[in-house]
């Protein structure tokens, strides 16, 4: 081969000593340290491990973690829009958010739809269609919808609104997304209703994740849910029974079966932080983070409105005027830092809200696999440091 065309295939420039986050049950490599190639358009073209005790040149890291950017499969809305009330007039606004997100550090969404009436749901999937479509570097990437219900158990509903729950059955879901199937990624259902196994085929043969939520299934129903086609459950412990000695409940079924993905909203309120901790030692590979952040994320505390109801925000936290917990305010990555104090287990924070994710919708390949051709600039360097983790883009100022 000719030096020229030799010396165009290697890497620019080379990051050393960088740390990969890993979710694994074992420790074995986790303090693995890899070395990345760039080249001269910044893109990764290399990662390869290093030998214990090497002194590779280049750019050397100390131990941060490279990563890619976030992705949430549960965020309802921000900047004062809620996804189930878009309409064509709000791109804009909708822009600023997807923005603000890339601020954030969150490089996709799965924008998730509440229940709510057919007609505004299919309108808000329109203008997600033609937002997806007018995507611009700088602003986070809209993945396919997550339509959380509305066939939902009643006395598990939560904060969505009773009047538009609905039965499972094929015509209530042909009439809500026929025509936009491939716009969605994500449906969050309780299987144990009747009706919900049709419904479950329906959503797998089209390729759209189900998950489990807003249900009162048992340990058995659970199981067999998953054996149907269910893969997920959402916002672990919350609209779901507890995880009891004498009825085991959905969050042990998933990390019995162990290829469950399981919804974690670590804010410290959702889900005690001992609690999180106790997940994410049960079922490392499997607890994936979201926000589940509502329409204020990105505005003030105070009080603020939602579809008819008014939302009370105080500490990052929303809630109905009944006091029902509704969601947060926090971003994703908020999520990353608290469960890395926590738990003491930096690595697997990152990759439960940066690499799991990925997995959920389909990503089997490994992060190496992943960042080859990415841009430096859209991963995420994280450190740990005497106020816990942080993370920055590369070349960037530290976001605390």
């Amino acid at each position: 081969m000719a030096l020229s065309r030799l010396a165009a295939l290697l890497p620019m420039r080379w990051l050393s000593n960088v740390r990969l986050p890993q979710a694994q049950r074992c420790s074995h490599g986790a303090n693995q340290r890899w070395r990345i190639g760039l080249d001269d358009d910044d893109l990764i073209s290399l990662v390869e491990p290093l030998p214990a005790g090497s002194r590779a040149a280049g750019d050397d890291w100390h131990g941060d973690w490279l990563s890619p950017a976030g992705v949430d499969l549960q965020i309802n809305g921000g900047l004062g829009l809620a996804f189930p009330e878009l309409t064509p007039t709000d791109l804009p606004q909708l822009e600023a958010l997807l923005e603000l997100l890339w601020r954030d550090g969150v490089e996709a969404i799965c924008p998730t739809l509440v229940t709510c009436g057919v007609a505004p749901l299919r309108q808000a999937l329109a203008v997600l269609a033609e937002a997806r479509a007018a995507h611009q570097p700088g602003r986070c990437q809209l993945l396919g919808a997550h339509l959380e219900g509305p066939f939902l158990e009643p006395s598990r509903r939560g904060a969505h609104p009773a009047q538009h729950l609905a039965a499972p059955s094929l015509t209530a879901l042909m009439e809500r997304i026929d025509g936009f199937e491939s716009d969605i990624d994500l449906v969050t259902l309780a299987p144990e209703l009747e009706g919900a196994g049709a419904v479950i085929t329906a959503l797998a043969e089209r390729g759209i994740v189900v998950s489990l939520g807003h249900s009162a299934a048992t340990e058995a129903q659970s199981h067999a849910a998953f054996a149907a086609g269910v893969t997920m459950l959402t916002h672990a412990f919350n609209a779901m029974p507890n995880m009891d000695r004498r009825a085991p409940g959905p969050v042990a079924a998933a990390a019995l079966r162990g290829d469950v993905a399981i919804g974690l909203i670590a804010d410290g309120v959702h889900v005690a932080p001992t609690m999180a901790v106790l997940l994410q030692r049960l079922a490392p590979e499997q607890v994936v983070l979201v926000s589940d952040a509502l329409a204020p994320y990105g505005l003030g505390e105070g009080q603020h409105r939602w579809d008819e109801r008014l939302l009370i925000v105080a500490d990052g936290s929303c809630r109905l005027e009944d006091g029902t917990l509704a969601g947060v305010t926090l971003p994703l990555l908020e999520g990353v830092r608290r469960l890395a104090r926590w738990t003491g287990e930096p690595a697997r924070a990152i990759a439960a809200a940066t690499v799991l994710p990925r997995r959920v919708l389909g990503d089997d390949r490994s992060l190496d696999q992943m960042l080859l051709g990415m841009p430096l600039a859209e991963s995420l360097r994280w450190q740990e440091g005497p106020a816990g983790l942080s993370w920055q883009r590369p070349g960037a100022e530290v976001t605390p």
